[in-house]
């Protein structure tokens, strides 16, 4: 659809901006947009500032699948558009716009990830005024020492598992937990030291909070293991199982094969060397040599082939439940993971056998899960429900959990597919009841975490935000982190469409972040917007 109206055109951009006296647009970037779709956004959007009706900007967003700067870019231009054509001014940007300004730089830092000098570089571009390096850093300060740095359920008691874990900004340590099944961060703290006082406090802010712990997960970390003492003493810890086997035992299938490899080609190196020897001495010198390689490359071959074998039996054991959908005993799983630690060991490397001992110094606490699993399983079976049905209920949810973690598609792909023939034959007897029990089943066995995998996701979260602070991270700068992730919409994967809060409380929320960011602002400090920039 061509149109000679200049909004609408993006041939027209260039030649716009240089008859209005504007810098160059650098956020057009969906010409898949018709232009009546561009019209039809910057009027609602107009619409809406002119009648201030809070949290369109992102609703339009949302629907368009467009970024909000865009939308503020498109109807900074149709503001002046109307001036120019109509003679009349549109409405200036003064103190009663200063909700705006707020809006955008926060929406920038938070949903940009933008410095500080970018937002003040956009808001510019944008015509907006209180866009000065001094006065949007005291904004965002400002906003975030309205906010809270641990989670508050209001008295609201949900038993909850902990994931607990560290991570730095330059040398300083953020500690941060969260609750595995939403997602959501229920404490982020700017830290001194991570010893086990600061972790009890720490946690203690959480449990005051109405978090009634089931047990915690975290890594090895001497600071967590004290401080899960000092304050759940007699609740399960349950390490990290992730960083306690299939990271240290898959780095060396990584080395291991990288050998085996190396000693292949060498093999196949020492072979064709055969081709240039003339002379009987060369042809027995390279002859030797060639089965000398092929000896080693048989013998890194078996080593390699072995070591998978028992890593991979390994790392079965420490699922919940056996291809037949049955629970796994815990002291069958660990007599098992055991006998193949001892073969493990029993390859003679000195760094194999560092490795191995490590694990067995924590495996009394590794499989600690499994009790947990078991409670579960024992509260379903009473329910009157055919056993097979459940069997093939606990297996689906194991498969699901692995398509969670899968990083090839090839593997993601047969996951799902492993879960779907399992839902599929528990569709075939439940009938109408399927998902009633399905999610009932789901629900109960998201209590069985044994990694702190999750958390990490968590950190690269954050992490954008820290490098693009330069070093300079205060609590106000996390709790607007922790605001701004615990009330967003996911836009993919199977939390599609909720925010962490509403996983977490199972009530819905019905105003975007940073409409309940600035509701926050109302009750805390109401003269908040009124101030002198």
């Amino acid at each position: 659809m061509n149109s000679s109206f200049p909004l609408l055109s993006n041939d027209s951009n260039t030649n716009l901006d240089n008859v209005l006296g504007i810098q160059p647009n650098h956020f057009l970037r969906r010409p898949d947009l018709s232009a009546f779709t561009r019209l039809q956004i910057v009027f609602e959007a107009y619409c809406a500032k002119i009648y201030r009706i809070w949290g369109t900007i992102t609703e339009l967003a949302l629907l368009y699948d467009v970024s909000r700067t865009f939308i503020y870019n498109q109807l900074a231009r149709f503001e002046i558009i109307l001036e120019y054509a109509f003679g009349s001014p549109a409405t200036p940007k003064d103190a009663d716009d200063k909700k705006d300004a707020v809006e955008l730089m926060t929406s920038l830092r938070m949903e940009g990830k933008c410095t500080i000098g970018s937002i003040v570089t956009l808001m510019k571009r944008l015509n907006f005024r209180y866009s000065s390096q001094g006065t949007i850093s005291q904004y965002l300060n400002r906003l975030g020492e309205i906010l809270p740095d641990t989670l508050d359920l209001q008295d609201d008691q949900k038993p909850i598992v902990l994931l607990s874990d560290e991570i730095f900004t330059d040398s300083t340590p953020i500690l941060i937990t969260v609750e595995p099944k939403s997602t959501a961060i229920l404490k982020i703290q700017l830290a001194d030291k991570r010893s086990a006082e600061e972790w009890k406090k720490h946690w203690l802010c959480i449990t005051n909070n109405g978090f009634e712990v089931i047990y915690l997960v975290s890594d090895e970390g001497k600071g967590l293991c004290t401080g899960h003492d000092l304050v759940f003493d007699g609740l399960v810890r349950q390490p990290d199982t992730f960083h306690a086997i299939a990271h240290r035992l898959g780095m060396w299938v990584e080395r291991l094969e990288k050998a085996a490899f190396k000693a292949i080609g060498y093999e196949y190196e020492r072979y064709d060397k055969l081709d240039s020897a003339r002379s009987d001495k060369v042809i027995a010198k390279r002859t030797q040599q060639y089965e000398e390689a092929q000896i080693k490359a048989n013998q890194a071959i078996d080593a390699i082939d072995s070591f998978f074998y028992l890593y991979h039996c390994i790392i079965t054991e420490l699922k919940p439940f056996r291809s037949n959908g049955e629970l796994r005993k815990r002291c069958v799983a660990e007599g098992n993971i055991q006998a193949a630690l001892d073969l493990l060991e029993a390859f003679g490397k000195k760094e194999i056998k560092k490795t191995v001992a490590t694990i067995n110094r924590t495996m009394p606490v590794l499989l600690n899960y499994f009790d947990v699993a078991s409670e579960k399983v024992n509260r379903l079976n009473k329910l009157p429900i055919d056993q097979n049905v459940l069997s093939s209920l606990y297996l689906a949810w194991q498969w699901h959990k692995g398509k969670i973690k899968a990083k090839k598609a090839e593997r993601r792909n047969l996951c799902n597919d492993k879960e779907q023939f399992c839902l599929d034959f528990a569709t075939g007897y439940l009938q109408e009841d399927f998902d009633i029990i399905k999610e009932r089943v789901y629900t109960e066995l998201d209590s069985i975490v044994q990694s702190s995998a999750l958390v990490e996701c968590i950190n690269s979260i954050v992490r954008p935000y820290l490098n693009n602070s330069k070093g300079q991270v205060d609590q106000k700068d996390l709790n607007l982190i922790m605001h701004y992730h615990n009330h967003r919409r996911y836009v993919a994967g199977e939390r599609k469409g909720k925010t962490p809060i509403e996983l977490l409380t199972g009530k819905q929320q019905e105003q975007d972040w940073i409409e309940l960011l600035f509701a926050l602002v109302d009750e805390n400090d109401p003269e908040f917007l009124s101030k002198a920039a």
